[in-house]
């Protein structure tokens, strides 16, 4: 999802180059390619990282099992997480392109805006889910916020359909 919302990101950026005043077209481009680029790499990570917590929960019940399948689980936290806070910047850009693109790319950046969020809003479910167990971890808080900010700067700029 993240990387489709970048991508449209691009695509809107590229076509509208002419018509950006906030930021040159190049940079908006360069900026979406780097954070498409990041999420597909987390797409191989996410498997690795949830790998420890199938080993975990294969040990044999015990004190040992429990911590380190809470380390492992919260290690798997970390690429939903690490999702989220690329999905700030995509829902950035796309707010920005949804104000200043050509009006025939506005439907791709709100498309952008809320596949970003959407990401975001799944990441932090996953990101929930692993830190059950950890109810005090600041992890929830921050997973929570960038959703939050998320949201607010698509209602702001008018990226999100909502």
């Amino acid at each position: 999802m993240l990387a489709q919302a970048c991508a449209l990101c691009a695509k809107a950026a590229r076509l509208s180059a002419r018509k950006l005043t906030a930021a040159p077209a190049d940079d908006l481009i360069q900026e979406a390619e780097r954070i498409r680029a990041e999420a597909v790499s987390l797409i191989d990570e996410d498997p690795l990282a949830y790998r420890a917590v199938i080993e975990q929960s294969r040990r044999p019940p015990g004190a040992a099992r429990d911590a380190g399948l809470a380390a492992a689980l919260s290690d798997a936290a970390e690429v939903p997480l690490r999702i989220i806070e690329l999905s700030v910047p995509a829902a950035g850009l796309a707010a920005v392109l949804a104000a200043e693109c050509k009006p025939a790319l506005r439907g791709d950046v709100i498309t952008a805006g809320e596949l970003a969020g959407a990401a975001a809003r799944a990441a932090a479910a996953l990101v929930a889910i692993n830190l059950a167990a950890a109810p005090d971890d600041p992890r929830h808080a921050r997973a929570r916020d960038m959703v939050a900010a998320i949201e607010r700067e698509l209602a702001d700029r008018g990226g999100a359909s909502r």
